[in-house]
């Protein structure tokens, strides 16, 4: 793993996993979404990995039309290093994933590294409210039968759609077979060094959220890429907060956000993502970090500069 001066703190504003009902600060509207990327970055996150969802219903939304409002708004007022999704939603096909980062072509998008089961279902005995929209609790049952969707064929094409656009990849792996497909696409070329990798713990379908599952990722990680590559983690709900102090301590960047967890302690729902992104801050100083500006960020991962986006 490369050394970095300085942490990274990512921020997920608003993603889609979670539905509207489950949470009120839940980001849906463009402007929400804006002001809660900004906000993250004002507590000190140097990315944001930002989705779009449907104002009315906050439904998921992979249109590049549903990214241009809040993504100006953005880059109007801060200069942070701006993510855009590849994932959408398991219930979107990859030629629909893939657009908004085609078209707008932005300094990061993510990329995930292999078909799972996405197992979103168990939050719907957990939440204790009413859903609102009619389209939330079949979206989350769904996964029960469902899968993402992320062949080998797919992978590619989202890699050479976006080859002429100086995007680079937040590489999502949410298991160790993930990291030798990642390699597979690297000895290819068709991705390149310094890789950023984000291991994704704790979501069902992914590997868990135990302290020797972050240390074989990074292991692993360590023997397939070496020096060229820098290690992020999130840990899904409960797990978010201890999976980042644990990465951390071993030299890891982190990320955090709604999309990740609703939750800022137990049985309390986060009121921002800037919360969220105030508490890990705190874990990271804490253990004698500094924190990435998002202009640090920019050189630490090789990224093409801000002014070289198309929104």
């Amino acid at each position: 793993m490369a050394k970095s001066p300085k942490v990274i703190i990512t921020c997920a504003i608003t993603g889609s996993i979670h539905t509207p009902s489950m949470s009120p600060h839940l980001p849906v509207t463009a402007q929400e979404i804006a002001d809660a990327a900004i906000g993250a970055a004002e507590a000190g996150a140097a990315v944001v990995h930002l989705h779009a969802r449907n104002p009315q219903d906050g439904r998921p939304d992979q249109t590049p039309e549903a990214f241009l409002p809040f993504l100006k708004v953005i880059k109007q007022r801060s200069g942070v290093v701006v993510n855009i999704t590849t994932g959408g939603s398991p219930t979107m096909t990859v030629e629909e994933r893939v657009k908004p980062a085609a078209v707008l072509k932005p300094e990061v998008a993510s990329l995930n590294m292999g078909t799972m089961n996405f197992g979103l279902y168990p939050m719907i005995p957990r939440f204790k409210g009413k859903f609102k929209h009619d389209w939330e609790e079949p979206y989350l049952e769904g996964s029960r039968k469902g899968f993402f969707k992320n062949t080998l064929a797919d992978i590619e094409f989202i890699l050479t759609t976006c080859a002429e656009n100086g995007t680079r990849f937040e590489v999502e792996c949410y298991d160790i077979g993930h990291l030798y497909t990642l390699k597979h696409f690297l000895d290819r070329g068709l991705i390149k060094a310094p890789l950023f990798v984000q291991s994704v713990f704790g979501l069902l379908g992914g590997i868990g959220a135990h302290p020797e599952d972050v240390i074989m990722m990074k292991r692993t990680a360590d023997r397939l890429f070496g020096d060229n590559y820098h290690w992020s983690v999130l840990g899904a709900g409960a797990n978010q907060m201890k999976v980042a102090a644990i990465a951390a301590a071993m030299g890891g960047n982190v990320r955090v956000g709604l999309e990740d967890s609703l939750w800022i302690g137990a049985g309390k729902l986060a009121e921002s993502n800037a919360q969220q992104v105030t508490k890990v801050r705190k874990i990271l100083e804490g253990l004698g970090l500094e924190i990435a500006t998002p202009d640090e960020a920019r050189e630490i991962l090789s990224l093409k500069g801000g002014d070289k986006v198309n929104f």
